[in-house]
């Protein structure tokens, strides 16, 4: 008999190659998180903070290399063992920067010095826990090398994603809470000065709707959404249900071309349109928008919408035709309840889509009292307007519909999901 070969074992399951894979992950963290903390702290306090990343990325390698080594199966904070990685990356932390890891000394600003070193110390600490706790030193295995590098991909998008989100909206909204003298003073310090009143960082808001007619174009823009919603819904609901029910020439291909306008940019077009709404009198005025908006928003509505309907069952459709009931009655009472989770889904979308649109209201609308919100919101961009009031109008055009979005998101997901699987 043949001899079974053993496998051929990697050189990350030997003590080693451990440490190498625990060290390389520690040090990429530590420059991942000493150059986020350090940015987030600068616009929280408005201090200059510059982060030593060869300190906090030798740092992370200790730590790393440290827990690693300790083969920790408990990892929870009070811990003996886990509190040997967070003791490490403090150490190195203050002896390779001489006392400043953020090129602040310690008498400058004591509370700054402290918050910065044990914010990068414990979120350094938390995530080498976080992403490396398969790595064990002398216990490798294929299984515990994916593991460790999936964990430490899903930490890492985790934090990428979330700054990419949560910092420009944090600065959206600190910096409309400013006043002129503040931001030009210290444009780093974002946060809002509560000692003339507390509504002083109020008063771009207020002087939005007070002197640049901020409230007329949330309502064009209110308007202008909902009227698209019903206006794509009156015609997407029985095209989609013919496409997705009845027999006729040309289903099929009707079908898989509803998408196909989408294969011409929108900037293709709107040059032409600005051509003929010109000649019709539809241009610097809301009809014109109601033609524009529904035509861009109705292929998606059918497409989303015929895949819910074939999700159906028929015989439902058909009890009801044998009852007497004609097919007008069978969508209205049968389908139609059935598709509540589609339509709120398609609801949603297609306002999102008319609330957020800019390339043709910028081309068409030229009096300030037709403006939709997005914009009035460019009109805010210039040189004589201050920069807060620009950051507050983006706010308020952007809370509505996060509030709306997280309200109705239960039935977008059901939607999105049932048309899917069924379809």
């Amino acid at each position: 008999m043949t001899a079974t070969r053993a496998p051929r074992a990697s050189m990350f399951d030997r003590p080693a190659g451990t440490l190498a894979l625990a060290g390389v992950n520690g040090l990429l963290w530590g420059l991942v998180v000493s150059i986020l903390i350090g940015a987030g702290l600068a616009l929280v306090t408005g201090l200059a903070l510059r982060p030593q990343l060869g300190t906090f990325a030798l740092a992370g390698l200790a730590g790393a290399a440290v827990h690693a080594g300790l083969r920790a199966d408990a990892l929870g904070w009070r811990s003996p063992q886990s509190l040997a990685p967070l003791a490490a990356i403090l150490l190195v932390s203050l002896v390779l920067s001489g006392l400043q890891p953020f090129n602040l000394g310690i008498g400058e600003a004591p509370l700054a010095w402290l918050a910065s070193l044990l914010i990068t110390v414990l979120a350094l600490h938390w995530v080498i826990l976080a992403s490396q706790h398969p790595i064990r030193f002398g216990r490798m295995n294929r299984f515990r090398r994916e593991q460790a590098l999936m964990l430490s991909l899903r930490a890492f998008g985790f934090v990428f994603f979330g700054v990419i989100v949560v910092l420009p909206l944090y600065v959206l909204v600190m910096t409309s809470l400013k006043t002129q003298q503040a931001l030009l003073a210290n444009p780093l310090d974002l946060w809002p000065d509560f000692d003339q009143g507390l509504m002083t960082p109020l008063r771009s808001y207020i002087e939005l709707f007070r002197d640049f007619d901020f409230g007329r174009y949330m309502w064009n823009s209110a308007l202008i959404s909902v009227a698209t919603v019903v206006i794509t819904l009156l015609f997407a609901v029985p095209g989609s249900y013919a496409v997705s029910r009845l027999s006729f020439p040309g289903r099929l291909t009707m079908s898989r071309s509803i998408l196909m306008i989408y294969l011409v940019p929108a900037i293709v077009l709107v040059i032409p349109l600005y051509a003929i709404f010109a000649k019709l009198g539809l241009r610097d005025n809301l009809w014109g928008l109601l033609v524009v908006y529904p035509a861009t928003t109705l292929p998606v509505a059918l497409y989303m919408l015929q895949g819910y309907f074939r999700g159906v069952p028929r015989e439902l459709e058909e009890a009801g035709l044998m009852d007497g009931c004609s097919r007008l009655r069978v969508i209205w009472s049968i389908t139609l309840p059935l598709s509540v989770p589609a339509l709120a889904s398609v609801s949603l979308y297609v306002f999102m889509i008319a609330w957020n649109e800019f390339l043709f209201a910028f081309m068409f609308l030229d009096d300030p009292k037709m403006f939709t919100l997005s914009r009035g919101v460019v009109s805010l961009d210039s040189s004589e307007v201050p920069r807060q009031h620009l950051m507050a109008g983006a706010v308020v055009s952007t809370v509505p519909i996060v509030i709306i979005f997280l309200w109705a998101e239960r039935f977008m997901v059901q939607g999105l999901t049932s048309g899917g699987v069924k379809g």
